[in-house]
């Protein structure tokens, strides 16, 4: 991959390790560098295995380098394609359940595909 490794700039990299502060992604061409726990995910994270898994694919966006030691600082969920939309006012009940029911099985159906890996 010929992108520059700069803040910004939006890589695919694979989950090399899982440490309790975060995870360790490979860069194309270019080394490691980590998603801390706080940029896996939008919603809250206790275990970062219930979200990824060693040997994953994730997009990640990079959010610094810094020029004297060359740490990259990586962030999944800033790299999403598609950030939560903000709530909108006036919904009906039925509209913001149905949206909230799509959320959700969204989230389920990727539990289950991370279950049946394990």
């Amino acid at each position: 991959m010929s992108a520059k490794l700069e803040p910004g700039a939006i890589f695919q990299g694979k989950v090399l390790r899982i440490r309790p502060f975060g995870v360790i992604v490979s860069l194309p061409d270019r080394g490691q560098g980590l998603v801390h726990i706080s940029h896996i995910s939008s919603s809250y994270v206790k275990n970062i295995e219930e979200h990824v898994s060693v040997g994953d694919i994730v997009k990640v966006k990079v959010l610094a380098v810094e020029p004297d030691t060359g740490k990259v600082s990586l962030s999944i969920k800033e790299a999403q394609s598609d950030p939560p939309e903000a709530p909108r006012p006036n919904l009906t009940f039925e509209e913001k359940f149905k949206e909230w029911l799509k959320v959700s099985n969204e989230r389920q159906a990727g539990l289950n595909k991370r279950n049946k890996r394990k």
